[in-house]
């Protein structure tokens, strides 16, 4: 069976639908047959890389809100991820434009390590503070991943897997993604967003018995 998930490494639902697809799928009796497949959605492309900004301020001010807002917002969902074991940490959190970040991944996918490197950029963002369009952090990912480093160099300081990142985008375009994460189950069936572990399990049910 193949999953395919489109998401964004700057959306704080993906890290936690990640986390309850895993959790259903540990719950499957086919999990070993489950193949994963990652594809790019960007948020928002024309993100300005802010290594100094304010992630409360940014959201309030994108949203038209109040920092206090902002604020209470964040803790929400950082309330959501630690009932899946994320501890978010949004004081320390970097703005950063996602697209690189994808680029790396889409190579990664190349080596059979897409889920691994999407797991550590996810972790960068959320909990270490870490600048996600930082070359040498993505390089730094990379390697940690298990990626050649001199390959994982070679691609960060070129405009490598740009078209993959767009084809993704484009995809989702196509079959009607307007948010994020989406999980497709073998091409015939949609789920979206970070649902209950039970309703992923119930559609890795339903695709096993097509």
């Amino acid at each position: 069976m193949q999953v395919d998930i489109w998401s964004d490494i700057r959306c704080p639902f993906c890290y936690i639908g990640k986390r309850k697809f895993e959790m259903a799928l540990k719950e499957f009796d086919q999990k070993n047959e489950v193949e994963v497949i990652w594809h790019s959605f960007e948020l928002d492309p024309q993100a300005q890389t802010m290594p100094d900004g304010d992630m409360y301020d940014h959201l309030a001010k994108v949203k038209g809100q109040t920092r206090e807002w902002s604020v209470k917002m964040h803790e929400h969902v950082t309330n959501l991820a630690k009932e899946v074991g994320l501890a978010y940490d949004f004081d320390k959190a970097i703005i950063a434009n996602s697209f690189n970040a994808h680029r790396l991944i889409q190579f990664a996918k190349t080596k059979n390590l897409g889920d691994q490197v999407k797991e550590n950029l996810l972790k960068a963002y959320f909990i270490l503070g870490q600048n996600i369009d930082d070359k040498k952090t993505l390089i730094e990912i990379g390697i940690e991943s298990g990626m050649n480093k001199n390959e994982v160099e070679e691609v960060i300081h070129s405009d490598a897997f740009s078209t993959q990142v767009r084809e993704d985008e484009a995809l989702a375009h196509q079959i009607g993604v307007t948010g994020v994460p989406f999980f497709v189950f073998d091409k015939k069936f949609a789920v979206s967003g970070a649902q209950d572990p039970a309703v992923f399990l119930q559609a890795l049910e339903k695709m096993k018995n097509k």
